[in-house]
């Protein structure tokens, strides 16, 4: 059973892409439309569910299926990192550090049943369960991280979009030039790539007089979907004809 893709660098631009893109949809549903983060969190983890269990139920990798769960865990990602830190007030410090403590019960509890957080070990169902709630963990974790760098550390929409991707590309390098665990460092750069789509998203959507860009939630989200879906027919070619870019 291989419903995982392969960890290349089209992975990696395809999950900035799908956790920027829900960062912008996120917050179009909750703030935009006025729908708020409580509501807004119920029915994006609807959605979630929904995906995950049309995912569960495939046999092999289908890659439109599995970056709808990805995008589906992004945008339920984002409207309950605002939940938690606005609407509950834990605030973006203590929010993050909650949702640490999540991710790394989540692998601890992974790793004691499976043996492994290897994501080409993920063979059976219950594997695929722990592996999705890593990533719905991971992707509201770096909602909050995102949202902390961007607000409060100083740093703004840009300063923290650099110092994320600047972690990166030290993860990069330690995956080439050291011996530290793969399986570690996958689980690092899953972590900081969503808070990099976070800050990413806040520099599209926000205002200028706030550090944005000023393309707003619509249209961030239709350029970010239009990337994506782009990317995902691509995957679906080399996924038909078996074959792996670097």
């Amino acid at each position: 059973m291989k419903k995982i893709p392969e960890i290349t660098l089209l992975f990696w631009i395809m999950k900035i892409c799908a956790t920027t893109l829900g960062e912008t949809a996120g917050d179009l549903l909750s703030m935009t439309l006025n729908v708020g983060y409580a509501i807004s969190t119920i029915v994006l983890l609807v959605g979630f569910l929904i995906t995950l269990i049309l995912q569960l139920s495939l046999k092999k990798y289908v890659p439109a299926i599995y970056w709808l769960v990805i995008l589906s865990t992004s945008t339920a990602g984002t409207t309950m990192s605002d939940f938690m830190d606005r609407t509950l007030g834990f605030g973006y410090a203590v929010g993050s550090l909650l949702l640490v403590f999540l991710l790394c019960l989540t692998l601890f509890i992974w790793y004691k049943l499976e043996k492994s957080l290897s994501v080409s070990d993920v063979k059976s169902k219950r594997g695929e369960l722990y592996y999705w709630t890593a990533i719905l963990v991971s992707n509201t974790l770096g909602t909050a991280l995102g949202d902390y760098l961007a607000d409060n550390s100083g740093l703004g929409f840009i300063g923290g979009a650099i110092l994320i991707g600047s972690l990166l590309v030290i993860t990069v390098f330690t995956y080439y030039f050291t011996k530290i665990s793969t399986v570690f460092l996958f689980w690092i750069a899953f972590v900081l790539t969503r808070p990099f789509g976070a800050t990413f998203g806040d520099l599209l959507t926000k205002n200028q007089e706030k550090g944005g860009l000023d393309f707003g939630t619509v249209g961030s989200s239709m350029i970010l979907f239009s990337v994506l879906l782009i990317l995902v027919l691509y995957a679906s070619v080399l996924n038909k004809n078996k074959k792996i870019i670097i």
